[in-house]
């Protein structure tokens, strides 16, 4: 018999808020965290989300003091430094370490595109902590996992990837359970990189659009506690049914122009979940705002018929969160079938895809109990996950 995999609990940090609570009440608002923002010296500002510094530091202040007494702190005294993307790591994690045990067989597992990577910043050599597996233990050992952490990175699809390697290998019998995070901050580094494909988008971004023009850069961390044994103290669980992650081989930025290696993750996925696509009750697409992403994505959810089914993008609120969007998203899609709304994708007015969708445009009242989340990234990778609400 298979073994049922749950996730049932998570948090999230992002310029929405600092819990899942405040992020949720900020959608249901229609607010977003997009705004101009001064990034690079002799850059105009552009559009961005971007969370704020100082209440950042003073959030993690707060938490820090209060590590250095309780019995979650042990990597906790005044010597130690962190950067600003591990103390967004941290404000995530913090809630789920505090309610769930950690033991020999909990897995801890790392999303990430770039990491520390802002830590290269007039570097004339390698600082240790800019490699992911450094990173990752650096916040393995201030909560005292007892494995050695496990990175996922594998472009934008990296937050989906890491909540399928969880529940892979808990099935496996590698592990009883397993914390998950993701997250990404904006550097010059990043910025630099998109501008140089000429990606990012001179306004706030419209995913599937006729008038977009590109995307918009976050940032944000997320955590997620995976299990594969319920007890009666759990508020909500979500069974993650199937997943897939297939790469379509196509260019090193440009996705598939026939969506080929979506519209196999999407089917790897069903086929493992063992549900037809008329279940799907909801769709949290990746939806950067870009013009082939998003056309990609409109024939790939043709091809698999699922071209009828309520769709959203996130990146209207949070811009593009690279390795966080997934989980992120992830975790806004189940608080929506928790609370039973669908969230609009936000800034949609027209159609822009050559094949149609069913966008969200307002906040409407469903049952949700299928959830379908995918992922595209650069070179060529595609994810899909799928849960069901317990």
């Amino acid at each position: 018999m298979r073994k049922e995999i749950y996730i049932t609990d998570y948090n999230c940090v992002t310029p929405l808020g600092f819990d899942v609570s405040s992020n949720w009440n900020a959608l249901l608002e229609g607010k977003s965290g997009v705004a101009l923002h001064k990034i690079i010296e002799n850059q105009e500002p552009f559009y961005a989300s971007m969370i704020d510094s100082e209440k950042l530091n003073e959030e993690f202040n707060r938490f820090f003091d209060s590590a250095q007494k309780s019995e979650i702190r042990h990597l906790a005294n005044d010597s130690t430094e962190f950067t600003r993307l591990e103390k967004m790591f941290l404000l995530s994690l913090k809630p789920l370490v505090e309610k769930h045990q950690i033991s020999d067989e909990t897995a801890f597992i790392l999303s990430s595109t770039k990491g520390n990577i802002s830590l290269l910043k007039n570097q004339k050599t390698l600082p240790e902590g800019v490699f992911l597996p450094r990173l990752a233990q650096k916040i393995a050992d201030f909560f005292g996992f007892k494995t050695k952490p496990i990175v996922v990175s594998n472009a934008c699809v990296s937050g989906v990837m890491a909540i399928a390697v969880a529940k892979n290998m808990i099935r496996a019998g590698k592990y009883k359970d397993a914390f998950v995070i993701a997250g990404d901050e904006i550097s010059e580094f990043v910025i630099s990189g998109f501008n140089s494909f000429q990606a990012i988008g001179t306004e706030i971004c419209k995913p599937y659009d006729k008038n977009r023009d590109g995307i918009n850069i976050g940032e944000a961390t997320a955590a997620a506690y995976i299990t594969s044994e319920l007890n009666k103290n759990e508020k909500f669980s979500f069974k993650v049914l199937g997943d897939s992650a297939i790469n379509d081989a196509n260019h090193i930025s440009g996705p598939s122009r026939t969506g080929d290696g979506l519209f196999a993750s999407i089917k790897n996925a069903m086929t493992e979940a063992n549900i037809p696509t008329e279940k799907i009750d909801f769709i949290s697409a990746h939806g950067t705002a870009t013009i082939y992403n998003d056309e990609m994505e409109a024939i790939a959810f043709n091809r698999i018929e699922l071209q009828n089914v309520p769709l959203n993008s996130m990146k209207g609120y949070y811009g593009h969160c690279l390795g966080a969007s997934g989980l992120l998203e992830s975790i806004i899609s189940m608080e929506s079938a928790l609370k039973n709304i669908l969230i609009p994708s936000k800034n949609f007015e027209q159609t822009g895809t050559s094949q149609p969708l069913n966008i969200i445009k307002e906040n409407q009242p469903a049952e949700i109990k299928y959830i379908l989340k995918t992922a595209s990234g650069f070179g060529g990778c595609n994810a899909a996950i799928v849960l069901e609400k317990c």
